[in-house]
């Protein structure tokens, strides 16, 4: 059992402030009725280990957005929208079909979205825009909270702007717009670079990639890497992901068909043995009410402090955070003593 004395790793390690959005590691996009509903059953299969975006820029047929909109309502209010992490992409703010469709979203399913994406902003003064349109639509919908936003950085403005925008109090999330950056360098950026290789060697699609980590970072919010389009390479995608969370400090990575939702969920997991010494310091430290110890690791005596225990803290809640609902990766003792109902995590 728990033992009430024991003082919570967040009560600890962090600042009021600190917190960084809770988010799952995969955000799976899908666009037609028949994809975005087979989506939303996958995820009531497999748990709340992947998000659900349900497209309504790309995904919608052009000149159909507000009807799509419609649909989109129909399935977040939707007994599929079970775990409660089904968000929208709406289409980007100088798009004439951007208010009729949040007009419909916000009032039908503004309570049951965990986020809307907001694509293709400019520069700051686009998010600016877009942010105080959703919100005085929001209201006027009678919405009680402020719904999380998302954007992607896929121009050279919000690429310029990327710090900023990741410091707005509104954003959770920055992901990168891969196809659309490279296009916008009318041919400078090989068409290779869209590809599984090549968006990890191009020095300037790599340049925007380390932007938008070290932005979100920064302002404690969550960086998501983009899509990679050779979706039955399985190994080339789990490779991609293991570069884009290991290498480039992403936390979170977009997939654009089912087959990519385990391997980027799996990279993104950490490893059986980095979750072992994890759990072993994080007990041992919080037996010793957080204070310095010593801790024995292949052969070598280390210390250990607060710094560090920030660390290990954050290997734990990747861990929870990317457990399939078929077999948690963390033991009982510690999945109730840090992620009980009671510890309020």
């Amino acid at each position: 059992m728990t033992d009430a004395s024991l003082r919570h790793p967040r009560d600890v390690l962090f600042e009021e402030g600190d917190a960084v959005p809770d988010l799952p590691v995969c955000d799976h996009y899908c666009g037609v009725e028949a994809r975005m509903r087979k989506s939303l059953d996958l995820q009531a299969e497999l748990g709340p280990v992947f998000d659900v975006t349900l497209d309504g820029e790309d995904g919608a047929p052009v000149g159909g957005e507000v009807e799509h909109a419609h649909l989109i309502a129909e399935l977040a209010t939707s007994a599929q929208n079970r775990f409660g992490r089904v968000g929208a992409r709406v289409v980007p703010v100088d798009h004439p079909a951007f208010v009729p469709m949040l007009e419909v979203l916000l009032p039908r399913a503004g309570d049951c979205l965990a986020y809307l994406m907001i694509p293709k902003p400019r520069h700051l003064a686009d998010l600016e825009q877009a942010v105080s349109i959703i919100d005085a639509l929001a209201a006027q919908a009678g919405l009680t909270r402020a719904l999380p936003l998302h954007a992607l950085v896929e121009t050279h403005g919000a690429l310029r702007d990327v710090f900023a925008m990741a410091a707005h109090p509104r954003i959770e999330s920055l992901s990168f717009g891969l196809m659309d950056f490279v296009s916008a360098h009318r041919g400078a950026i090989p068409q290779s670079a869209m590809g599984v290789e090549g968006q990890f060697q191009h020095p300037l699609v790599l340049r925007a990639k380390l932007e938008i980590t070290a932005a979100c970072h920064a302002a404690g919010k969550v960086p998501s890497h983009c899509v990679v389009t050779e979706f039955k390479d399985s190994e080339a995608l789990q490779q991609a992901a293991e570069r884009a969370c290991r290498q480039l400090g992403y936390t979170r990575m977009w997939s654009i068909h089912p087959d990519q939702i385990r391997p980027i969920v799996d990279a993104f997991s950490p490893t059986a043995a980095e979750i072992d010494q994890a759990v072993d310091i994080l007990l041992a430290a919080q037996a010793q009410d957080w204070a310095p110890i010593r801790h024995r690791h292949q052969g070598r005596d280390q210390l250990h402090d607060r710094a560090s225990y920030r660390y290990f803290w954050q290997v734990l809640q990747r861990a929870h955070r990317t457990s399939f609902s078929q077999g948690p990766q963390l033991p009982a003792e510690v999945r109730e003593r840090f992620f009980g109902e009671n510890t309020g995590a």
